[in-house]
């Protein structure tokens, strides 16, 4: 009777185990989106509050074919040259009003910023993003420079933070004449991620699962153009390991900067004056790379 009974149990606990771990998928595979991405709607500041001088821009998109909505951006002139333009693709939380400050950074480095928010952020409409998404959005942005700005391919220089790292990798995939990537507390992979972040689940067919992948690791060694990638060394949330592996990974001219004590947000701030030195140190590098190229 006793063992009957422990079996009875046994059953009733593998039961409620596998319950658990069909759960478990379920929620990821359905709700990982949720996980991922992180839109906040309230702009928190614009320039203004900043006193910089913007543009707002508005590129329109059709998501059926008898509905157009558009993505919301800044265009942040410097009065400059005109042949160092930086388009901006932020991270996985906030919107481009809480990437401003970083974005400002790059104001004083002399480039002219485009920043603009994937669908689903701040006032960008849209359904809630996605990873082909957020490429598209990506690539209307870098159109939108050449097209309607003028700009060459040649003069954009592209910044991507964490997810945005993720994003810029691909979109440069897509256009070697791109000058240079700087990508900071970027990761290798969302699977990779989702062992970090997540210890249970490794035990899930996280391949399987995964409808989003973010696979910049498989990427970043078909880049030909200059990169440079930031990471913190406290980074708790993107591991500063990451940055290390995408590095060894890539074949082309690269360069890879830790920053001591700096955690996920807060790199620039923690770096102080010398963040804007290493950035200025790469940019002399690439544009010496490029007068060798063309003599």
């Amino acid at each position: 009777m006793q063992i009957l009974a422990f079996k009875y149990l046994l059953a009733i606990g593998a039961g409620t185990v596998l319950s658990i771990y069909l759960l478990l998928c379920l929620v990821l595979l359905l709700w990982q989106g949720r996980l991922i991405f992180v839109p906040h709607l309230p702009l928190e500041r614009t320039p203004a509050t900043l006193g910089l001088d913007y543009q707002e821009v508005w590129l329109p998109f059709t998501t059926k074919p008898d509905r157009e909505e558009k993505l919301h951006g800044w265009w942040l002139p410097t009065g400059g040259h005109k042949n160092k333009v930086l388009l901006y693709l932020h991270g996985n939380g906030s919107n481009i009003g809480g990437y401003l400050p970083q974005a400002q950074l790059f104001l004083q480095l002399g480039f002219d910023v485009f920043l603009f928010d994937y669908r689903g952020y701040g006032r960008s409409q849209g359904n809630f993003p996605s990873e082909k998404q957020v490429y598209e959005d990506a690539e209307r942005a870098f159109k939108y420079l050449v097209e309607q700005r003028g700009i060459e391919p040649e003069a954009i220089f592209v910044y991507g933070f964490s997810l945005g790292g993720a994003i810029a990798i691909e979109l440069a995939t897509h256009h070697p004449e791109i000058p240079a990537l700087i990508i900071q507390g970027s990761f290798t992979s969302l699977q990779k991620m989702s062992n970090y972040r997540h210890w249970y689940f490794r035990f899930l067919p996280i391949n399987l699962l995964l409808r989003h992948k973010f696979d910049s690791l498989s990427k970043i060694q078909s880049l030909s153009m200059p990169l440079l990638l930031i990471h913190g060394d406290s980074d708790r949330t993107v591991p500063a390991y990451m940055s290390q592996v995408l590095s060894d990974a890539a074949t082309s001219p690269k360069q890879l900067w830790f920053v001591p004590d700096a955690a996920h947000n807060d790199v620039a701030t923690v770096a102080g004056e010398k963040y804007l030195q290493k950035i200025r140190e790469f940019l002399q590098l690439v544009d010496a790379q490029r007068t060798r190229v063309k003599t």
